[in-house]
């Protein structure tokens, strides 16, 4: 894909396909004789795809009416991205870009959705038609290499959008203002805001997602043995495995921190031992087959039962990240789950004789001495990205207030670096985090993945009827 312009967002779109030349082909590919390529194109019989409506779409016909009215002069344009090179001929498994997907509900690679004068129109790129050698030959595209692609009419009917061949798009060089989401920070801005907000659909398959979830983790307890064994790995394939399964992806590289990687926040490695008399943190979420993503964590004992400092470490994170659930609701600062979390586990710092000051002087804003060791934030928004709409406004996401329909994390931790000087040495190398996903609701909130247990009591219960099982 050429790299976009602003004076042609068309450009975003085009691949070395679209122009109808050779298909893609690598150089140790066999040649093909024209009588080979004549006899293939012949005697292939029709057949279509089942696409039945798809739910999303109505829904996203209301959002793209929104988008439209944000900006009821201009043209807007959303590509949905191409393929990217994971090493020499082959690729990552395509994702289609977030916004692309919520204002369209498509799915396809190379698809760019044009919006203008409350009109939309989606330029895909459809099955291999059998008058060229795309289909038998490319191996990007091609249906006997990488699978049917659905029809435009077949895509239009589930989508309930005008669907052209994106080889038709237009290249834009009229007066109209064209704003190109790749590159316009604006309409950027404004699709991540719309997206702030979940509609009753979006609230379905975050929840969806979070089950699945829950099963992954009792999967991966479930061949504790095997994880005894193998180590990180084990869990990581376990829990892929589900996701694979029942959705459509990872919604993002699982953590799975055994001992002291546990105090890495993205350790994604996931290449350590799993030992005995340690913790683990398990930080997962699974992507659904709409796009939308759990995003977990729990911290186990390895051997199904914590130590007494690991239950006191492992209690205060789990009442500071209940004050922050509880802070949850209409109305008040996205940052109130933050303060109020952190204010418990500055407090329980405090009493564990940690803090060079006071709590109450270690949470000016101005000190923060605390954070050495809890050194992230407890929330972020969660939806078709598991940190989801990050270019919205600041002064509405950090800084805003939480609305009814929000969906956003709340994970505290706390972490004692291997090599930490200032605690006691039976602290050093310790990491906990436990995360669950909040619905904001009209009087309060709701815990979509309240299913996996989090108090240590709990948990300990939860693993010794499953370990095994």
């Amino acid at each position: 894909m050429s790299e976009p312009t602003a004076e042609n967002p068309a450009e975003t779109v085009q691949t070395a396909a679209d122009d109808g030349e050779q298909p893609k082909t690598e150089s140790h590919d066999p040649a093909v004789p024209a009588a080979y390529a004549a006899f293939m194109r012949e005697g292939w019989g029709d057949r279509t795809l089942d696409m039945p409506r798809h739910p999303v779409a109505d829904w996203a016909a209301a959002r793209r009416a929104k988008l439209a009215d944000a900006f009821p002069d201009d043209r807007l344009v959303l590509p949905a991205g191409t393929y990217k090179v994971r090493a020499n001929d082959t690729d990552y498994r395509f994702r289609p870009d977030t916004a692309h997907t919520y204002f369209s509900g498509n799915q396809t690679s190379d698809a760019v959705l044009v919006v203008e004068d409350g009109e939309s129109v989606l330029y895909a790129r459809p099955r291999s038609e059998r008058d060229t050698d795309e289909f038998f030959r490319d191996r990007q595209y091609g249906e006997l290499w990488a699978g049917r692609r659905p029809s435009a009419q077949e895509i239009s009917d589930s989508l309930g959008i005008e669907v052209r061949h994106v080889k038709d798009l237009p290249s834009f060089d009229d007066d109209r203002k064209t704003r190109d989401l790749t590159t316009d920070e604006d309409l950027a801005r404004v699709a991540d805001e719309l997206r702030l907000i979940k509609d009753e659909w979006e609230v379905g398959e975050l929840r969806e997602a979070c089950d699945i979830t829950t099963l992954g983790f009792e999967d991966s307890v479930r061949e504790w043995e095997r994880v005894r064994e193998f180590g990180e790995r084990w869990i990581e394939g376990t829990f892929f495995r589900r996701a694979r399964a029942m959705g459509n992806d990872i919604g993002y590289d699982s953590i799975c921190a055994g001992g002291s990687h546990a105090t890495t926040l993205h350790w994604i490695d996931n290449t350590g031992s799993i030992e005995p008399g340690k913790l683990v943190l398990l930080d997962m979420g699974v992507e659904g087959h709409n796009l939308y993503t759990a995003d977990v964590t729990r911290t186990l004992p390895v051997d199904g039962t914590f130590t007494p400092l690991q239950r006191e470490l492992y209690d205060l994170v789990q009442h500071a990240q209940q004050a922050g659930i509880d802070a949850v609701r209409p109305g008040v600062p996205f940052l109130a789950a933050h303060n109020a979390a952190m204010k418990v586990l500055a407090h329980g710092l405090e009493d564990m004789r940690l803090l060079p000051v006071s709590a109450e002087e270690a949470l000016d804003p101005e000190s923060k001495v605390y954070a050495r060791w809890t050194l992230h934030g407890t929330s972020h928004m969660l939806g078709m990205d598991v940190h989801d709409c990050g270019r919205s406004s600041v002064d509405i996401y950090p800084k805003g207030d939480l609305a009814e329909g929000m969906v956003l994390t709340v994970e505290p931790g706390l972490y004692f670096q291997e090599d930490d000087l200032l605690v006691p040495e039976e602290l050093r190398g310790i990491g906990i985090r436990i995360e669950d996903d909040i619905l904001v609701t009209a009087d309060g909130n709701r815990n979509l993945s309240a299913s996996l247990p989090r108090t240590s009591a709990d948990v300990e219960e939860w693993m010794g009827s499953r370990i095994g099982g």
